[in-house]
């Protein structure tokens, strides 16, 4: 039997050494903002104001977490636009969240 104890420094540890799903979603509104990117049209171009319009948080929540999805690779700062804009990323990472979403929207329809 484990251990409260046990249990305890696992989640520490995980917390400390997170993998890339967990670093991504730990954050509260990262999700709901990965959920907007997924129904943008290829190639949309956005700023901070209309992507929050669009999941609808605020301004500030996609200033919160505009540097953390660019690191991860979900969206790009398309160059020598003044303000910022971005787009979805053409990276490996969108296109497999792409694919996961894709597989979990058909479970059940086979």
């Amino acid at each position: 039997m484990e251990h409260a104890a046990d249990r305890g420094e696992k989640k520490r540890l995980r917390k400390e050494h997170p993998s890339g799903w967990f670093y991504l979603t730990q954050h509260d509104a990262v999700p709901i903002l990965v959920d907007a990117l997924l129904d943008l049209p290829p190639n949309r171009e956005f700023n901070k104001t209309e992507l929050a319009e669009h999941a609808g948080v605020t301004r500030q929540t996609v200033g919160t977490y505009t540097d953390l999805l660019v690191e991860v690779e979900l969206i790009e700062a398309v160059p020598e636009t003044s303000p910022r804009r971005y787009r979805v990323a053409d990276s490996a990472v969108v296109q497999e969240l792409f694919g996961l979403n894709s597989a979990l929207n058909n479970v059940g329809d086979e």
